[in-house]
């Protein structure tokens, strides 16, 4: 029997009542699908009840086989080894007794002496070359999640339930667990915002508000399909407020030619000449037809105003967000930032940058690329000013703005408007208020506290800060920008990327958006 996952009728509600899941029917079979939709709509919550972690609210899960799950940033336990993620250390303590010599002879009986070799090959298949008794402390973060993946791997189970599993992995990770599901042959589901890896996925299962929608076939099928619904919501709209405004035209014509009617009347009573119980009769006709196309009249309104409400609730959920940035004005070949026989880091005993020389024009984009530890925030950290080099030479001309990953330029105990103003003191309210107009926080959506963003709206936020001002920066620095926004966040900002006139650093192991935003060059660090 074929390994299946059955969903019916499921329901989750946060715990203070919003509603994140509502009435979801899905089954995954023994294929690899990509769990995608926008931040907020239930994709790592589907994963844990999937899992058994988290009961839904109401529906039953039917799970056909053993699943594994990677969740997304776990802490280690203090004295975690590699072994202890396997789950073997007490069977690695036992081949170690008999290799001393040691063992019973019912310790042999149980030994399993293909175990090791069998560690080692998965651990391979991620790219990690470590020992079993390894600390999981002295790995790296993405060594971590490689290591978590390799013990979900080793499990054999029957669906890989992965949660963000390229997060925070540098190229060589992230092709590791491409490489992987690639060759995966039993089922996956795959949350992801790495659009290079759900182009190996074999289906694509988008959550929305509006529910779940199933596409066969990887993330380039998935985007045409898209493309085309999108294109046909915008059509349905079209028709729709088409509709409502033909019926409140016929509506508003019916309605003044009864009052052009009532007002005949009126004249011929002014008049005399109308016996006066006819009159009467008229009268009361008069308003019950009024009164019945009234009522259809407003029927057929609100009928039209449902579906124009339908269809844009539609286009919204479909189209993604859109941010325009102002021109900064700055000529091309202006040099922006130059670093010369720059030499730093966090000890000077041991430096991570050494006798660097960069030079950088507007409008040049440039990626600063390498491994994780290879000192690509380092560089930044010193391009900006918020480090001192050891030695050499850092000149910026014109203004710079940095947004690193936790867009520390925002004070999240303040609301946007309020971060607006404590950046641009001398901007008029209305200024304020246009600025973060053009970033999507319109009215009350500027007065939220930053510290109640998702990842995606801190960013935009950010940025709107940032351009809102009376001249936009010159060069524009990005520390991973990408990490933790949903698809619909990464597209809309690469979309105000492309318009951005100004010199642009940034550093990201996405290479889809790098190509996306028009890298014009790269600066490759080599590993620490």
């Amino acid at each position: 029997m074929s390994a299946t996952i059955t969903l019916s009728s499921i329901s989750w509600s946060a715990p203070d009542g919003t509603s994140v899941l509502s009435g979801l029917d899905l089954s995954f079979g023994p294929v690899r699908t990509g769990l995608v939709g926008r931040n907020g709509t239930g994709k790592s919550t589907l994963l844990n009840i999937v899992a058994g972690n988290l009961p839904p609210s109401a529906g039953s899960v039917a799970v056909g086989g053993s699943v594994a799950l990677l969740r997304q940033a776990v802490t280690a336990p203090a004295g975690e080894t590699v072994a202890g993620l396997f789950g073997v250390r007490d069977a690695l303590a036992l081949l170690q007794r008999a290799e001393r010599g040691e063992a019973t002879a019912d310790d042999l009986a149980d030994a399993d002496w293909t175990l090791e070799a069998r560690i080692e090959a998965a651990l391979v298949r991620l790219g990690l070359d470590v020992a079993p008794d390894t600390p999981l402390a002295t790995l790296s973060g993405g060594q971590q999640t490689r290591a978590r993946l390799a013990a979900l791997v080793f499990a054999e189970p029957d669906f890989l339930l992965l949660d963000e599993p390229t997060n925070n992995l540098d190229r060589e990770g992230r092709e590791a667990v491409g490489s992987l599901l690639a060759t995966w042959r039993a089922g996956a589901i795959v949350v992801s915002h790495d659009r290079e890896l759900l182009e190996t996925m074999d289906a694509i299962v988008e959550l929305t508000s509006l529910g779940a929608t199933a596409y066969g076939g990887n993330w380039s099928h998935y985007a045409e399909r898209k493309a085309l619904e999108l294109a046909a919501a915008h059509h349905e709209l079209d028709v729709a407020e088409k509709q409502e405004a033909d019926v409140a035209r016929r509506s508003r014509q019916a309605a003044e030619r009864q009052a052009r009617r009532d007002s005949a009347g009126r004249r011929k009573k002014a008049e005399g000449g109308v016996p006066r119980i006819l009159l009467g009769k008229m009268k009361d006709t008069s308003e019950a037809t009024g009164g019945a196309k009234a009522r259809l009249a407003e029927r057929r309104q609100g009928e039209a105003a449902e579906q124009a409400a339908a269809a844009r609730e539609r286009v919204e959920v479909l189209d993604p967000l859109t941010v325009s940035l102002p021109p900064t004005g700055l000529p091309a070949g202006r040099t922006v930032l130059a670093m010369e026989g720059v030499t730093g880091g966090y000890d000077p005993a041991s430096p991570v940058i050494r006798d660097l020389d960069f030079v950088l024009t507007g409008p040049e984009r440039v990626a600063v690329t390498g491994p994780n530890g290879s000192g690509k925030t380092t560089l930044l950290a010193l391009a900006t000013g918020r480090l001192a080099p050891f030695a050499g030479i850092v000149r910026v001309a014109g203004d710079i703005a940095f947004l690193d990953q936790q867009i520390t330029i925002l004070d999240p105990s303040l609301s946007i408007l309020e971060n607006f103003r404590r950046l641009h003191p001398d901007a008029t309210d209305n200024a304020c208020r246009a600025a973060l107009a053009r970033f999507m926080f319109r009215a009350d959506a500027a007065l939220r506290p930053v510290a109640s963003l998702s990842g995606g709206q801190m960013l935009r936020a950010g940025l709107a800060c940032v351009f809102g001002g009376p001249k936009p920066p010159d060069l524009l620095v990005l520390d991973e920008p990408t990490n933790h926004l949903d698809i619909a966040s990464i597209e809309t900002v690469e979309a105000g990327l492309r318009a951005y006139d100004g010199a642009l650093l940034v550093v990201s192991h996405d290479e889809m958006f790098l190509e996306n935003i028009g890298v014009t060059r790269r600066v490759e660090l080599p590993a620490g």
